[in-house]
C-alpha cells in the first residue's frame, strides 16, 4: 500500500520473506541522511543507504525530532457536512444524557479501597430494573500528594462523578486524608448535583452498613429511570489508541476519524488526547485550530509538555513502545501521524486542561499523557460517555465508561474475539457507526464493560 504520492516508503500489508506485515519498504533507493516520507510527511532520516524494496525500520531509520521546533498558524480544517442523529439516553437535569444507568462508588483515598470494593460487591443484589451496574472506582492516591498532584486528584475524581453515565455517586472518605470530602464538596458545590452522597468512614459507627443504606436508596431510584430520545448534541466520544501497529494509521484511526467528522456534523463532541503522541504531527493539529486563540492554547500545551520531559531529563522522542516497533512503527513522528487521524478533518475548537469538562461542540484536545489507562480515564473524566479505542496489539482494559476496542488488522480481531468489538480492516464506516449507535442505545455491551478502572496522572513527589 502506498499512502501518499509524496511517500518514498510503502506498507507491506501481508508481509513477505524480508518485510513483516504492516512494516515499511523503500519505494526507491534512499540515501543515508535523506528524509523518509510516509503519510506525505517526514517520519525520520535514513541512517544508511537503503535500496529499493528494502525493509525500512529501526536498523536504518531514526527520528528527526528535536525540542526546539517553532510553530506557526495556517488554518486548514474542513467543516463536515451537517447530519441529524438521535440516540436513546438517560436524560439528566444537570446536562448531557448518559448512555448507561450506573452507580459509582468513589474513594477519596486509597486507604478505603477495600471498603468501596466490599460495598460494590454486596450491593450487586440491588441491581434491578434499568440499573446497569454498581462499580467501585478504586485508586491508590488521595493522600501524601502535594501541590498540583493534590489538586489534580480532586479535580479528576470530581470530574468522574460528573460523567453523564453516573445516575448516582457515593464518595467514601477516610477522614484524615489530604483529599478530604470538604474539598470535594466545595469543588462540586457550583454544579448543584442532588445525585451525590458523601461520608467519612471515621465518622460513622459501621461504614459498611452506612454505605449499603445509601446504595439501596440509590438503586431503588435508578432502577426506575428510562431511556428517552435525545440528539447527538448530547453525545461526547473519547478518542484513544493503544498497542498501535503499522495498520493503525491506515485502517482503524482513519475510520474513527470519519466517525469523528460525522459526529461533529451532527453537533456532537469528541476529545483527542495523548499529547506525547502528537509530537511530530502537532503542527497539523495546530493548523486545524478554529482561531489563533485556540492555536495559542494548543501551542502552549505542547511546549509545556515538552519542557516537562526536558526538566525530567528525558528526550521528547522516547517513544514508540517495543510493541509498536514490533507492529511496524519506527519513530514517534510516524506514530503521531497515525494517531492524529482519529480526529478526522474537523476543527479543533478548544483545549482542555487535565480534569476539565468538555464545553464546546466539535473536537477538543485534552492535556493528558499517552498511557492507555491514564489517558482513557482523563477522556471519560472530561465528559466522554464512550471511548473508541483503536488497537493493533490488543488490550483487555476498560476505563469507567464503555471502552470499545477497534482492531486495526484481521489477525488481532480473530485472535482476541473476547477483547475486540469491531474489526476496522475493511474500513466499514457504516458498520462502525451502527455498532456505536447500538452501544449508546444500550443494545450492545462492549466486550470489556465488566472491567471498570481509573488511573491518575501523577507528576510530582509523594510524601
Amino acid at each position: 500500500m502506498i499512502i501518499h504520492q509524496k511517500d518514498n516508503v510503502g506498507v507491506c500489508l501481508d508481509g513477505n520473506e524480508t518485510v513483516p506485515a504492516g512494516h515499511k519498504y523503500a519505494l526507491r533507493a534512499i540515501g543515508m541522511g535523506e528524509y523518509i516520507i510516509k503519510y506525505g510527511e517526514i517520519i525520520g532520516k535514513a541512517t544508511q543507504n537503503i535500496e529499493k524494496g528494502d525493509w525500512v525500520h529501526t536498523h536504518n531509520l531514526k527520528t528527526h525530532l528535536d525540542e526546539s521546533t517553532e510553530y506557526t498558524y495556517s488554518y486548514c480544517a474542513k467543516i463536515p457536512a451537517k447530519e441529524k442523529h438521535t440516540f436513546l439516553g438517560y436524560k439528566r437535569a444537570h446536562g448531557r444524557a448518559g448512555i448507561r444507568n450506573e452507580i459509582y462508588i468513589i474513594p477519596t483515598v486509597g486507604c478505603v479501597n477495600n471498603v468501596c470494593m466490599r460495598l460494590a460487591k454486596d450491593a450487586q443484589k440491588y441491581i434491578r430494573g434499568t440499573l446497569d451496574g454498581i462499580f467501585a472506582l478504586t485508586h491508590q492516591f488521595g493522600c501524601s500528594q502535594l501541590g498540583t498532584d493534590n489538586e489534580n486528584i480532586k479535580k479528576l475524581l470530581c470530574a468522574v462523578a460528573l460523567n453523564p453515565n453516573a445516575s448516582y455517586v457515593l464518595f467514601v472518605g477516610l477522614g484524615c486524608e489530604n483529599n478530604g470530602l470538604d474539598g470535594i464538596m466545595e469543588y462540586l458545590a457550583p454544579y448543584a448535583r442532588d445525585n451525590i452522597a458523601y461520608f467519612n468512614c471515621q465518622d460513622v459507627e459501621n461504614e459498611h452498613a452506612y454505605g449499603m443504606e445509601i446504595l439501596s436508596s440509590f438503586a431503588e431510584k435508578a432502577s426506575q429511570l428510562r431511556r428517552e430520545k435525545v440528539d447527538f448534541s448530547e453525545l461526547c466520544i473519547g478518542l484513544k489508541c493503544g498497542g498501535s501497529d503499522g495498520y493503525s494509521g491506515l485502517t482503524a484511526n482513519p475510520l474513527v476519524g470519519r466517525i469523528t467528522d460525522r459526529l461533529v456534523g451532527a453537533e456532537g463532541s469528541a476529545i483527542l488526547t495523548e499529547v506525547p503522541e502528537m509530537f511530530g504531527a502537532e503542527q497539523i493539529l495546530m493548523n486545524k485550530c478554529k482561531n489563533k486563540e485556540v492555536f495559542e492554547k494548543y501551542r502552549q500545551m505542547i511546549v509545556d509538555f515538552k519542557n516537562h520531559y526536558i526538566q525530567q531529563g528525558f528526550p521528547v522522542y522516547e517513544n514508540p513502545s517495543p510493541g509498536n516497533k514490533k507492529g511496524g512503527i519506527t519513530t514517534l513522528e510516524e506514530k503521531s501521524l497515525g494517531c492524529i487521524e482519529k480526529a478526522g478533518t474537523s476543527e479543533i475548537v478548544d483545549v482542555l486542561d487535565y480534569g476539565e469538562l468538555v464545553k464546546e461542540k466539535g473536537v477538543s484536545v485534552l492535556n493528558a499523557p499517552g498511557n492507555d489507562l491514564i489517558a482513557a480515564t482523563a477522556l471519560a473524566a472530561s465528559g466522554a460517555q464512550l471511548v473508541l479505542f483503536t488497537t493493533g496489539r490488543g488490550t483487555p482494559f476498560s476505563t469507567f465508561v464503555p471502552t470499545m476496542k477497534i482492531a486495526t488488522n484481521n489477525k488481532i480481531s480473530a485472535h482476541k474475539t473476547n477483547w475486540i468489538d469491531f474489526n476496522a480492516y475493511d474500513m466499514d464506516e457504516n458498520g462502525l457507526l451502527a455498532l456505536i449507535l447500538k452501544t449508546i442505545n444500550g443494545e450492545y455491551v462492549c466486550k470489556s464493560e465488566d472491567v471498570r478502572e481509573i488511573a491518575f496522572y501523577k507528576t510530582g513527589v509523594t510524601l
